[in-house]
């Protein structure tokens, strides 16, 4: 089993940046694929970044591509989103999840943090 703790979400105005923060119980943390998705008021879930194991590939959607940063630090069970240049579409709760075997369904899912950004 494994617990996602998400934190560092907030408000702020358009063009600013937060870090958003991932905290993972397990041993196993280092093995898996970690991502992060968002879900927007009357939305479905949208996918916002992803890193591999050992943080060297990392995946973005067109959307945050150039703004959002992903990363891991394996010793801490950590994985960061680093959001830069925020939009008011940004707005959401964004969720952290881990993902055991490759290419399937993320397996865990944190409580979700809220971003707002202000116009």
């Amino acid at each position: 089993q494994v617990s996602l703790v998400e934190s560092g979400g907030g408000l702020v105005q358009a063009g600013g940046s937060l870090r958003l923060s991932c905290a993972a119980s397990g041993r196993t943390f280092s093995s898996y694929t970690m991502g992060w998705f968002r879900q927007a008021p009357g939305k479905e879930r949208e996918y916002v970044a992803s890193i591999n194991w050992n943080g060297i590939t990392t995946y973005y959607p067109d959307s945050v591509k150039g703004r959002f940063t992903i990363s891991r630090d394996n010793a801490k069970n950590t994985v960061f989103l680093q959001m830069n240049s925020l939009k008011p579409e940004d707005t959401a709760v964004y969720y952290c999840a881990a993902q055991i075997v490759r290419n399937r369904p993320y397996d865990y899912w944190g409580q979700g943090t809220q971003v707002t950004v202000s116009s």
